[in-house]
């Protein structure tokens, strides 16, 4: 039979029972294997209990101490009840001064301490029970992630002032930098607000008029790195120029959330704009092509038809953005009718352009000419796909210089590559 001899309004903080005729402290901490709560006891005597009803702080303290005994059992181990025990005499009944020189010997849970109120300043210095006179029973989860956050930027050299904390805080980042930034003025104090949208306004200013593409070979969702690369030093280097007062990580976020912006609107475009915003120009369909045939590495076909609603290189890109993979890397587009067509080689930034020379007949294999050629990025796939929809084997003729010789085409490869 378990009763509450005695509980604070919160409902972590630790209560204390009576069990089996006994005085126990009771807490929850960690999980089991199957992540619900676990619950830990040991015996305390009347004169803790005094205290713990009494001082809120000494309550605190003691809680944050026995959390690592807690941690240190695990999902399935059981708690070290005498080390728990050995703690109680020395916070809950010690002088000031005592415990502190004990809190410098022990492992104990600072985020707790801080959550609750505790003056960072003081309890730094190891004056942890001075640190506690403002404890309050309520929690502030935030102060303590907070004080993580500066903590692990001080660890490797990164100190904030009040404009570069704003910036951080503005776009969501101040507590975990691998969040996604996005724009949150209602967490940045008014009177730096203004600051902060005049940096806001430089990058924007930067990047006007500037992209980011979508990159299929990485799936229909992937944005192009180069794009992404291209804003963020653009960004970067006017907001450098005309704040340079601000430290990195506050220059950083700043380009981060300018490219997520411009990526989520990439992502969000239709394929067919996103072709007529791209490289080469609104497309429009395709010339004096009424089939094409798309087919991939795996032998999978689609075939795009004029009549259709969209054009050739939105239906190929969307092709490619719902099949590339590691192992599915080589895909074709062909005109059957002029027998003529294109194979992009992914893995190697390359391409051939395919014409049919003579056609077979009577049981003769037809006679083709193939040409490589090294490309430079998805833009450059663009440019040349746009190309072959619109005027076929011929017009891909100013996007040279191309290559018969295999030998001579794998030496320019090598070349490109050591460079």
């Amino acid at each position: 039979m378990r009763d509450i001899v005695f509980t604070r309004n919160s409902g972590w903080i630790p209560q204390v029972v009576r069990e089996d005729g006994g005085l126990k402290l009771m807490l929850g901490a960690g999980a089991d294997a199957n992540h619900e709560p676990r619950t830990f006891t040991f015996s305390i005597g009347e004169a803790h209990l005094a205290v713990v009803r009494e001082d809120l702080a000494r309550h605190l303290l003691l809680w944050s101490a026995v959390l690592p005994l807690c941690d240190a059992a695990g999902t399935r181990g059981r708690l070290d009840e005498n080390a728990a025990v050995a703690l109680l005499d020395p916070i809950l009944l010690g002088a000031p001064a005592d415990v502190d020189a004990f809190f410098r010997r022990i492992p104990w849970d600072r985020s707790r301490l801080i959550a609750h109120g505790a003056d960072i300043a003081l309890m730094e210095r190891g004056q942890v029970c001075a640190a506690m006179r403002a404890a309050t029973e309520t929690s502030n989860g935030k102060r303590a992630q907070e004080y993580h956050a500066d903590r692990r930027r001080a660890e490797r050299g990164a100190v904030l002032g009040p404009l570069d904390a704003a910036m951080l805080k503005y776009t969501g980042r101040y507590l975990h930098g691998a969040t996604v930034p996005r724009r949150m003025p209602d967490e940045v104090d008014p009177a730096l607000l203004p600051e902060v949208m005049l940096v806001i306004a430089t990058a924007e200013q930067a990047c006007a008029g500037m992209r980011i593409g979508r990159d299929p070979r990485r799936g229909n969702r992937a944005t192009d790195r180069r794009d992404w690369d291209r804003m963020q030093t653009a960004v970067e280097a006017a907001v450098r120029r005309a704040h340079p007062e601000l430290v990195d990580d506050a220059v950083r976020t700043v380009s981060l959330l300018m490219c997520s912006e411009a990526a989520t609107r990439s992502r969000s475009t239709p394929m067919d704009d996103e072709e007529a915003a791209g490289p080469g120009g609104d497309l429009g369909g395709s010339v004096g092509r009424t089939v094409l045939l798309f087919t991939d590495d795996k032998g999978v076909e689609k075939r795009w038809l004029r009549d259709g609603p969209r054009t050739a290189a939105a239906e190929f890109w969307e092709f490619v953005g719902d099949r590339s993979a590691a192992d599915n890397e080589v895909f074709t587009i062909e005109d059957e009718e002029r027998g003529e067509g294109i194979q992009l080689h992914f893995y190697a930034d390359s391409i051939a352009r395919i014409t049919t020379l003579r056609k077979g007949r009577g049981g003769s294999e037809p006679e083709y000419r193939v040409e490589y050629g090294l490309v430079d990025g998805i833009g450059g796939y663009r440019k040349l796909v746009s190309a072959f929809v619109r005027g076929g084997y011929a017009a891909l003729e100013q996007h040279g210089p191309w290559m018969s010789d295999v030998a001579e085409f794998e030496r320019a490869r090598r070349r490109r590559a050591a460079r």
